[in-house]
């Protein structure tokens, strides 16, 4: 059996926990509830001020906090933007514009995401979207042409890619199995 470590913050009393086995300085307070934080996964500025502020700790004393953690690299939005992307795209499938909005709800700079979506062209794109398809085809055989086309452009539309190009892979793929795909619309559902 795996026992997990309870740490100050898993549970409801989280803050009150915090305070009274924290150290009363608030920027060594910061400093360990950032550590903490950083400690399991990579997180955002954003994300630790945010957490920061829940746990009231002072403006100033978070951004200086912040601050240092960015100048050691221990707190890096860039980095953070591109392994996502990278991650998110190659597990889950996403589209540049699915992961756009992702780091947007994270708190990432708009050019440090423009950056990081950036380093996907349209190609490899296209790809992951043909990619995609090719594995949920076989679970729309025997559904009629039109809601096999709905519902393999609807997966990818879900995913973040463009309408055009999801007709285009999807259409592709159905006439590779022999569907009659002529009298489908080239462009919108």
């Amino acid at each position: 059996m795996v026992r997990r470590t309870e740490w100050p913050g898993d549970s409801p009393d989280s803050s009150r926990a915090e305070k009274e086995l924290s150290p009363q300085d608030p920027a060594e307070r910061a400093r360990a509830i950032c550590l903490r934080l950083l400690t399991g996964t990579p997180r955002t500025r954003k994300q630790l001020a945010d957490a920061l502020r829940k746990r009231e700790v002072p403006d100033e004393v978070a951004e200086e906090v912040l601050s240092r953690f960015e100048d050691v690299g221990l707190i890096d939005d860039a980095a953070f933007a591109g392994a996502w992307v990278e991650s998110r795209h190659h597990g889950r499938g996403l589209a540049r514009r699915a992961l756009a909005r992702e780091l947007r709800t994270k708190g990432v700079d708009a050019e440090l995401i423009d950056e990081a979506v950036g380093r996907l062209d349209s190609d490899q794109e296209e790809e992951t979207a043909r990619v995609l398809v090719a594995r949920k085809l076989r679970a729309t055989r025997g559904l009629d042409r039109d809601r096999r086309l709905r519902r393999l452009a609807g997966m990818l539309a879900r995913k973040g890619y463009p309408e055009g190009m999801a007709l285009r892979v999807v259409r592709q793929a159905l006439e590779a199995e022999g569907e009659d795909t002529d009298d489908l619309p080239h462009e919108g559902f």
